[in-house]
C-alpha cells in the first residue's frame, strides 16, 4: 500500500476503529478505493472488484448512478432549504406519495429518519402508542439493528452482550413457527410483531408459502400490529417494491432504508396507516413529539425521489426478478455435486449458498478443528479467497456463518453473473480438496489469534 494510504488507514485506526482496521488486515481486504461505478469497484493499484454485496443492500441502483448524482447537485445549486426546522418540505411530500404508493396496503403516512435502526425505532413508538401495550416480539436470528431499541429485537448474544439491560418485555419465537407465534400474542401483551420479510443476516430464510399471511391474521386476532422490517429486502431488491407483495401480505408498518437514497445519502422511511400515525400526532400540540434532526432534508428527499426515478424507469425490479432467477439457477447448477453445498436460496437478487460441514474425514477434521475456534472461519476464507483471489465482494451473513450473501446491484448484468458463478465454482471446488484452503484457514486462525 502507498505510504498516503498507509498513513490514512493509520489515522482510522488511531481515531475511529483499530479493530476493524486489524480485521480487514487480516482478511486481505484493506485495499483503498478510487472509483466505484455501477457493480464494479476500482483500487488505486488497479484491480477491478465486483461488487456482490452491494453495501449490505444499499446500493441498489449501483455505485454512482450519474442520475442521482445530477439530481443532488441541482438540489445544491438551488440554494433552497436543507434544514430549516421551521417548515413543510415539499419534497419531503413528494417523496412519501410515491413510498405509498409503491407499498399500497392502506399505508398512507411516512416519517422520515436516518437510518434502518432509526427507523426501527420510530416503529417501535409507534406501535406502543396505538396498540396500548408495551411488549415487542421478534424472530430468532432476525437483524434489526444496533441501536438499544432496535437491538432488544435480536436476540443474539454476539450484538447484545456487554450493552446491559435493553427492553424489557421482548420475546422471540424461530422464524416460520405459527404456533410458537400464537402461544405469544395470545398473551395479548405483544404491540407489535417485527419480521422481516425474507430474513436476510439471519440466512436468507424464505418464509415457507402462507406463513406471513397466517402471521398477519394471528396479529390481527390478538390485537397486535405487524410490522415489516424492509432495510434489506425492500426498494426491488427481490423484485417487487416490497418483499412483503411476494407474500400477499398488508404490514401495519413498513421500515425502508439502505437503498432509499441510492447509497448516496442516509435515509430511512417509516411507513404506517393513518390511524396508526395519529396515534402519535394526536394533536397540533403533539406535531413534534417525534422527530428526527436530519429527517426530510432536501438532499436525503431529493436523492430518494432520484433513487425512485432510476428503479422505476429502468425497471430493475423486474430485472431482479430476471436475473435472480438466472443467478440462482447458475449457482445451482455449477455447485450441484459439491458436498458442502447445501442449497442456493433466496429471492431476487438476495441470495444465498448455504454450505453445510463436510462428510469425508479428510475435510472434516480441519473443518471441525477451525469451527472450534471461531464458527465463521470456513466463511470467512470463501469471503477472503472469493476477494483475493478472485477480485470479487462478498461476504456471510451476520447471524448464520455458513451462509454466502449474493446480493449485487439491480444494474448487474449476465457476464458478471456468470463471471462470479465461475469464481465461487472455482473457489468451492478449491475447498473440496485437502491442502492449501485449509492450511490457510489455520494461518489465518494462528494471525488471528495474535492480533
Amino acid at each position: 500500500m502507498p505510504i498516503a494510504e498507509l498513513i490514512a488507514t493509520d489515522a482510522y485506526a488511531d481515531h475511529v476503529n483499530p479493530q476493524w482496521v486489524k480485521l480487514l488486515n487480516l482478511l486481505e481486504m484493506n485495499v483503498s478505493y478510487e472509483r466505484c461505478s455501477g457493480a464494479e469497484l476500482f483500487t488505486r493499484d488497479g484491480r477491478r472488484i465486483l461488487d456482490f454485496l452491494s453495501g449490505y443492500c444499499v446500493h441498489n441502483t449501483g455505485h454512482n448512478h450519474p442520475e442521482i448524482i445530477d439530481a443532488l447537485k441541482d438540489e445544491l445549486d438551488r440554494f433552497g432549504p436543507v434544514m430549516l426546522q421551521s417548515n413543510a418540505p415539499e419534497l419531503a411530500g413528494e417523496l412519501a406519495g410515491r413510498l405509498c404508493r409503491l407499498a399500497g396496503g392502506g399505508l398512507t403516512k411516512v416519517f422520515f429518519a436516518s437510518s434502518g435502526s432509526e427507523g426501527v425505532e420510530t416503529a417501535i413508538k409507534f406501535a406502543r402508542a396505538h396498540a396500548g401495550r408495551v411488549g415487542l416480539l421478534s424472530c430468532h436470528r432476525a437483524f434489526h439493528g444496533l441501536t438499544c431499541g432496535a437491538l432488544s429485537l435480536m436476540n443474539g448474544e454476539y450484538w447484545r452482550n456487554g450493552f446491559g439491560p435493553l427492553l424489557p418485555d421482548t420475546a422471540f419465537v424461530p422464524f416460520g413457527d405459527l404456533a410458537a407465534l400464537e402461544k405469544e400474542l395470545a398473551t395479548r401483551r405483544f404491540a407489535a410483531f417485527f419480521v422481516e420479510p425474507i430474513q436476510a443476516e439471519g440466512g436468507i430464510r424464505v418464509p415457507e408459502p402462507g406463513y406471513l399471511q397466517d402471521a398477519q391474521a394471528l396479529c390481527r386476532r390478538y390485537g397486535s400490529l405487524l410490522v415489516a422490517d424492509e432495510v434489506q429486502t425492500g426498494m426491488f431488491r427481490t423484485g417487487p417494491f416490497l418483499a412483503s407483495h411476494h407474500f400477499g401480505i398488508t404490514p401495519d408498518i413498513v421500515v425502508l432504508a439502505k437503498a432509499l437514497s441510492g447509497g448516496l445519502v442516509p435515509v430511512s422511511a417509516v411507513l404506517m396507516s393513518d390511524d396508526i400515525h395519529s396515534s402519535v400526532f394526536t394533536s397540533f400540540k403533539r406535531s413534534i413529539v417525534h422527530a428526527s434532526t436530519f429527517s426530510e432534508n432536501s438532499l436525503s428527499m431529493r436523492a430518494g425521489l432520484a433513487t425512485l426515478d432510476v428503479l422505476e424507469n429502468q425497471r430493475l425490479g423486474d430485472r431482479a426478478t430476471n436475473l435472480g432467477m438466472e443467478l440462482q439457477q447458475e449457482l445451482a447448477s455449477a455447485l450441484a455435486g459439491f458436498e458442502m453445498v447445501q442449497e442456493v436460496r433466496g429471492k431476487g437478487l438476495l441470495l444465498g449458498i448455504q454450505f453445510t460441514p463436510p462428510r469425508k474425514l479428510a475435510l472434516r477434521a480441519p473443518f471441525e478443528a477451525f469451527a472450534k475456534i471461531h464458527p465463521a472461519m470456513f466463511g470467512q476464507i470463501l469471503v477472503m479467497r472469493m476477494f483475493r483471489n478472485q477480485n470479487i465482494l462478498t461476504q456471510i451473513c451476520g447471524n448464520d456463518f455458513m451462509v454466502l450473501k449474493v446480493a449485487p446491484p439491480l444494474v448487474i448484468t449476465s457476464a458478471q453473473i456468470a463471471e462470479f458463478v465461475s469464481a465461487i465454482h472455482d473457489v468451492v471446488d478449491f475447498a473440496h480438496h485437502p491442502g492449501a484452503f485449509w492450511s490457510e484457514a489455520l494461518g489465518l486462525a494462528r494471525r488471528a489469534m495474535g492480533a
